[in-house]
């Protein structure tokens, strides 16, 4: 009898514990811990979890920086965490404070790059992308920089120059179907047609159901 109870005792305490984890998680994490914990979960589309742990990053950060007790990675958190909730202009908002402490933390001016260019600011960027690139070209967020340097280019119908950027965002980051996808059809519409059709093909490689993909792949190759 006292070893049956023992082991419900046990089971009880398991369960007590799986259901406070997620807790007990994001208070024993760092403020950027919380912020990749998040985007492994945004990730897996589970964007309501996410933001939980976004919100914790925030919080920590916050606290962090309140208290005095501050480091770069408070603002990073801070910032990458409310760029994933699309509060664009915060973003903004805590980079400037980061940067008056921190003026070479080079993640904060490449998130505040993305920031702008959602708000449809892209002359300021590109500036801020370009800083980047400049200051970091083998940076972790390089190819990011360049694929949005590649986008305005795109929107500005400077399909050389978007080429360049797209190019080197694949160089530093060949997996995403979407930049091989953005990376062809500028060639495609500067008349470079075989290297189109090499992009295309890389793109519905990494995403045979790309439909885009493949209807550009087929104009182009029958341009050839």
């Amino acid at each position: 009898m006292k070893k049956f109870l023992y082991c419900l005792l046990i089971i009880f305490c398991l369960l007590i514990f799986f259901i406070d984890y997620p807790l007990y998680a994001q208070q024993t994490l760092s403020a950027m811990g919380n912020y990749n914990t998040g985007r492994n979960l945004e990730a897996q589309n589970r964007m309501s979890e996410a933001n939980v742990y976004y919100n914790e990053a925030i919080r920590i950060g916050t606290a962090e920086i309140n208290g005095g007790a501050v480091n770069a990675d408070a603002y990073v958190a801070i910032t990458y965490s409310m760029r994933r909730q699309l509060r664009y202009r915060e973003v903004i908002s805590w980079g400037e404070r980061g940067l008056l402490v921190y003026p070479n933390e080079h993640r904060l001016v490449q998130i505040m790059g993305e920031a702008y260019f959602y708000l449809n600011d892209h002359n300021t960027s590109l500036t801020f992308m370009q800083r980047y690139v400049n200051a970091v070209p083998q940076g972790g967020r390089a190819s990011v920089a360049y694929f949005f340097m590649g986008e305005i280019y795109r929107f500005r119908r400077h399909f050389q120059h978007a080429e360049v950027a797209y190019s080197m965002a694949v160089r530093l980051y060949a997996g995403s179907a979407l930049w091989w996808y953005r990376l062809a059809s500028v060639r495609e519409a500067e008349g470079i047609f075989t290297e189109a059709v090499s992009a295309y093909e890389t793109a519905v490689r990494l995403d045979p159901n790309y439909q885009l993909a493949l209807n550009g792949l087929s104009r182009s190759r029958l341009r050839l």
